[in-house]
């Protein structure tokens, strides 16, 4: 940040009074900008038939990690609740009509200040579509998802926990809901490139 959204003076980084970190400051209207995670939110949407589940991956149109396949989430917007976002960005990436269901996975990014969540959710129908920041949109049984090809460490986590809770509702279990944090980056395609474990839509 250099200039003030406030008074549009130039900003300085320092510890204002009574904190205890960094922050812009300006010096000219004396405003402290504060910079928090962001939110990134989305589902895993499945359809089930006959005994064989399956869920919707989008292959990004985007950057970062264009051509890789990602569950639909994105950046949660101002007045929306994480489920409007889950749904909106569902419709939007993947244009799909769900049944939102519970909570199932927050995943804390921290090296690039965001905290992933994903919904479980249930395709009302086949009735979907890539939108603009999707090439593609398909149904993967877990033997089929292309687990070299995830876009990001918070996607290859949640599917490897939905699909171990699976095994445990076979045996009469259920669904759990799951934190952690992602400290792995992942390798980008060129090795001598940087790595990113974010999640930008």
């Amino acid at each position: 940040m250099k200039f003030c959204s406030e008074c549009a003076h130039p900003v300085s980084l320092s510890i204002p009074e009574g904190d205890n970190r960094p922050r812009y400051v300006c010096a000219n209207c004396d405003a402290i900008h504060y910079q928090n995670p962001k939110m990134v939110v989305g589902s895993i949407p499945v359809w089930e038939q006959d005994g064989q589940l399956q869920v919707l991956l989008c292959k990004r149109a985007i950057e970062p990690r264009y051509g890789y396949w990602t569950l639909p989430a994105g950046f949660m917007e101002n007045d929306e609740t994480t489920s409007d976002a889950a749904e909106r960005e569902t419709v939007e990436e993947a244009g799909a009509n769900i049944e939102l269901g519970p909570l199932f996975s927050l995943l804390n990014v921290q090296r690039v200040h965001q905290v992933h969540l994903f919904y479980l959710a249930r395709l009302r129908d086949l009735d979907f579509a890539p939108g603009i920041e999707s090439l593609d949109v398909q149904l993967f049984t877990e033997a089929q998802i292309p687990w070299d090809d995830l876009a990001f460490p918070t996607i290859r986590a949640t599917l490897e926990l939905f699909f171990a809770d699976r095994v445990k509702i076979r045996k009469g279990g259920s669904y759990g809901f799951h934190t952690g944090d992602i400290t792995r980056p992942m390798a980008r395609p060129d090795a001598d490139a940087d790595t990113d474990t974010g999640h930008a839509a």
